[in-house]
């Protein structure tokens, strides 16, 4: 079978040529180095080459790494949760109530976009600290006399400011599913004596499904592989899978089993992700 491109195909695959490249050299070719390395050794500065599971059967059987990843997908799938849960409302209130304000309403959601990731992370510090906003505040009206000190550094205070940080990346996505709604859908429901409660239930949620999924993969994969926000507020109690990596590639100068970490960690949200969308997937069907 032979395949004949048009001159307007042959256009596109060259203007298509070059960023697939150029995303390939990005993002293949990392990976596929980070795979190879998993399966080598390091003796401090030595790199043995030689093929070997010994960093993968670690990384199975340590638990430390055991805990590390538990952690890592308890804190990231608790955040997800709850970013979804509390972007729902906002991305219903601007879809069907914002009526001629709703560029407004997305305006403001992405001004946490203006400034640096890094620095809004910080802030969760500054507020959750010994000294800090919320604890002053509440001395000031005498709902205690000494700072509360399980405010910061354990894995609540992750998932909290995990949950602001990406709070926008979920509003999004889910907005744009409630656009596409019918709502001569609604009306005739609303004819046929359906109540508010049974429109949501029936019509709104099921066809705003496709954006609630695409916003809960667009949080639950990247805060996975966070390790600024544990870092910063965290503690020991809060340390997730990234932060242990960091420090294998670092302070520990072993490269491989960072290398065998991280591909365990891929492969894992991977699966998770894989496994949520067959479900869902299954679930849209019947409607």
């Amino acid at each position: 079978m032979k395949f004949t491109f048009n001159n307007d195909t042959k256009k596109g695959w060259r203007l298509l040529s070059i960023p697939f490249i150029f995303s390939l050299l990005l993002l293949a070719a990392p990976l596929t180095m980070m795979f190879l390395l998993s399966f080598w050794t390091q003796d401090y500065l030595t790199l043995d080459k030689t093929f070997t599971f010994k960093n993968y059967i670690e990384a199975a059987t340590q638990p430390v790494y055991k805990l590390l990843f538990t952690r890592s997908l308890i804190i990231s799938l608790t955040a997800t949760f709850f970013t979804v849960l509390l972007a729902f409302p906002m991305a219903y209130f601007i879809s069907f109530h914002g009526g001629e304000r709703k560029a407004l309403w997305l305006f403001l959601i992405t001004i946490p976009f203006w400034t640096s990731y890094l620095i809004r992370m910080f802030l969760w510090k500054v507020i959750l600290g010994y000294n800090g906003v919320l604890n002053s505040f509440l001395i000031w009206l005498e709902m205690i006399t000494e700072p509360l000190t399980f405010l910061l550094y354990n894995a609540n205070a992750v998932v909290l400011a995990l949950t602001h940080g990406w709070a926008p990346f979920a509003i999004l996505p889910i907005f744009v599913s409630l656009e596409k709604i019918d709502r001569s859908l609604l009306e005739a429901s609303t004819d046929l004596g359906d109540s508010a409660i049974d429109q949501f239930f029936r019509i709104i949620l099921p066809l705003s499904a496709p954006g609630v999924i695409g916003a809960a993969l667009i949080i639950f994969i990247p805060t996975v592989g966070d390790y600024i926000t544990p870092k910063l507020v965290g503690g020991t109690d809060g340390l997730m899978i990234a932060n242990m990596i960091q420090v294998q590639f670092s302070k520990a100068n072993n490269a491989p089993l960072a290398a065998a970490l991280s591909v365990s960690s891929l492969m894992i949200v991977s699966f998770i992700s894989i496994v949520f969308v067959l479900f869902n997937r299954k679930y849209l069907r019947r409607y």
